[in-house]
């Protein structure tokens, strides 16, 4: 165990579920029970199911403990999300309980669940106020293709876990899919995804798309179509409210009320927009409520997505322009 002093706080940076999130970054670089082929941080250099306690868990406290005074305790969320797995850290549990009884902090995990088959592991995250687990894929081949996990894992064994830890946790749990285009975007597939999804009840069930340089070059992110039909598939599992799209590193800020592209820029960051619906929403706001979609259309901001007889608005977070004119 490593138990030089070090920092192993980062940020706080802004996250559209979080809040202002202060990061830990508790597990070595790619040290990882999954090499997923969209993992913006490359492929894993270390690839373990073993658990264990990397850095002095006193240490880990200090930099949280240290960066709170610094920062006046101003962060929503102390969030583990380290270069790896958070899981496979097997001080995690202390962690998350010195940093919420002593520094008296929210506590937030992001992990691909792959270690919830274990006891020890539910046991340790029960403490955290908000757990996100990942679920790209509910059939083993999938699976293997899009996280290349450990080869000791099993998929049954991964998704019982995550189902029993969803039973007894107290806190919010989310989920979040990654879509990759010719790995996990088949109907069929994203069906089993809605019927473990409707099992495992998140408070949110977040789509998510590669928005940076993947691992594999060949990890491209889904077509609008695709994009569409997963929202639709898993909106159809749940009331539609939970269910949110996470393709772009954050949306504009959402308002109730000002200027209607910004808001509907705002709206189609998260939910694809039927063309009827977004105009209706728009008659509110402004005069001519046809002219602002076409113009954010024509300016590239969003896009008309063709769907089982609909027209669908999708935000293009392939450009970063803003809309110049005001309505």
């Amino acid at each position: 165990m490593q138990s030089r002093v070090e920092d192993r706080a980062f940020g706080p940076v802004p996250s559209r579920r979080l809040g202002r999130s202060l990061g830990v970054n508790n597990v070595p670089y790619k040290t990882c029970s999954y090499s997923c082929v969209y993992c913006q941080l490359g492929r894993t250099t270390n690839l373990t199911v073993e658990r264990r306690c990397f850095y002095d868990w006193k240490s880990v406290v200090g930099s949280m403990a240290e960066a709170l005074s610094r920062l006046q305790g101003g962060v929503d969320y102390v969030t583990f999300v380290p270069d790896g797995e958070p899981t496979l850290d097997a001080c995690i549990g202390r962690e998350i309980a010195e940093i919420k009884d002593r520094l008296g902090a929210r506590v937030a995990v992001l992990t691909n669940a792959s270690l919830l088959q274990l006891e020890d592991a539910r046991s340790d995250l029960a403490q955290a106020d908000y757990v996100s687990v990942k679920v790209d894929a509910a059939s083993e081949e999938a699976w293997r293709r899009v996280n290349r996990p450990h080869p000791s894992l099993k998929l049954e064994n991964v998704l019982e876990g995550a189902l029993e830890f969803a039973e007894s946790f107290k806190g919010t749990l989310t989920s979040e899919t990654m879509l990759v285009r010719g790995f996990n975007t088949d109907p069929r597939e994203l069906e089993r995804v809605a019927e473990l999804l409707k099992e495992l009840r998140p408070a949110k069930s977040y789509i998510a798309v590669p928005v940076r340089p993947p691992a594999e070059p060949y990890a491209e992110p889904p077509t609008e179509r695709e994009l569409v039909e997963a929202y639709t598939i898993l909106a159809r599992a749940f009331d539609p409210e939970r269910v949110e799209l996470l393709s772009a590193p954050e949306p504009p800020r959402f308002e109730a009320s000002g200027d209607p592209a910004e808001w509907l820029l705002a709206v189609t960051s998260v939910h694809p927009l039927r063309y009827g619906y977004a105009v209706k929403a728009l008659e509110k706001r402004t005069e001519e409520p046809v002219k602002v979609v076409e113009e954010l259309v024509r300016n590239g901001l969003l896009l008309k997505v063709p769907y089982m007889g609909e027209v669908f608005l999708v935000r293009n977070f392939g450009r970063t322009q803003r809309c110049g004119a005001k309505h």
